[in-house]
């Protein structure tokens, strides 16, 4: 498969300036998002990284267009991308440049119907018209997330948890988008399933230039992938750099608090809940929004 992710002169695959996003409730308003920056290269891939409540999920919608900003915007191979997606035309153009996939692959797999008529569909969508090179591009795409005949002809109950995420990949990559937004994608599976499919992952941002978004809580998973992390803690980003570094020499209070909590020989979860009540308090009209 050959990803077009121009341009090749070094702009950013992708560039967010100010993104913000604040929801209205019962007892006044939550900022969910305030002020995120960041770029990525072609071939980029950037861990988003937070607890429930940080803002990771509520950025990620708005990179799909589900959500719209209040301000900031979005700039993918060097074209801004509309604050609404309304119409045909838009949620085409939109697909084309970020894709998603997310932590239940059944969120964007329909249940009654095979593999390859999922695969399929997409492709009549975006406008491959001739039956034969939709099937030659169904089973492309199908070896490239290591998946075969069988798989194509088989419904997504019928497949294995990390079957069916390769076949998310796959539906994601089918439009040939220049990012593919990860939501917790490898959460739900098996550790040596995991390990599988990041390993696709990396193969294909390697031999396609697609950029990567990951959005994750699990360090492990973003060192792994990616070649920077930005730490969201309630919408805001309070760490952003190279991923060996971040991870290694935290510089931010709420960093050290995330490495600290993953279990380790020693651990110490009343040690982690006092420091997590020391943390400082978020700024003056800030709370924890329901989306994460």
């Amino acid at each position: 498969m050959t990803t077009d992710v121009t341009p090749h002169d070094g702009t950013p695959l992708i560039e967010v300036s100010g993104l913000r996003k604040t929801y209205r409730t019962g007892t006044g308003e939550v900022v969910a998002v305030e002020d995120l920056s960041f770029s990525l290269p072609v071939g980029g891939a950037l861990g988003l990284v937070g607890e429930s409540g940080s803002g990771k999920t509520t950025t990620a919608r708005m990179l799909l267009g589900l959500e719209r900003p209040d301000a900031g915007r979005i700039v993918v191979r060097g074209t801004p991308l509309a604050e609404t997606v309304r119409g045909r035309a838009a949620r085409l153009a939109r697909a084309k440049a970020v894709q998603m996939v997310f932590q239940d692959p059944y969120l964007s797999l329909d249940g009654r119907l095979s593999i390859g008529a999922t695969l399929d569909g997409v492709l009549r969508l975006h406008g491959v018209r001739d039956p034969a090179a939709r099937s030659a591009r169904i089973a492309e795409l199908l070896a490239q997330v290591g998946l075969g005949p069988r798989e194509a002809a088989t419904r997504p109950r019928g497949l294995s948890g990390g079957q069916r995420q390769r076949a998310a990949i796959a539906r994601a990559l089918a439009v040939e988008p220049a990012l593919l937004v990860l939501d917790e994608a490898v959460s739900a599976l098996d550790v040596s399933v995991q390990a599988q499919v990041l390993n696709l992952l990396a193969d294909i941002r390697r031999d396609t230039g697609i950029g990567l978004i990951f959005v994750s809580h699990d360090l492990a998973v973003v060192r792994y992938l990616c070649d920077e992390a930005l730490v969201l803690h309630r919408g805001r980003t309070v760490e952003h750099g190279p991923v060996g570094d971040l991870l290694t020499a935290p510089a931010d209070p709420y960093t050290r608090l995330l490495l600290a909590s993953i279990p380790r020989p020693g651990w110490d979860p009343e040690h982690i809940a006092r420091q997590r009540r020391e943390l400082p308090a978020p700024a003056p009209g800030y709370a924890v929004p329901s989306a994460s």
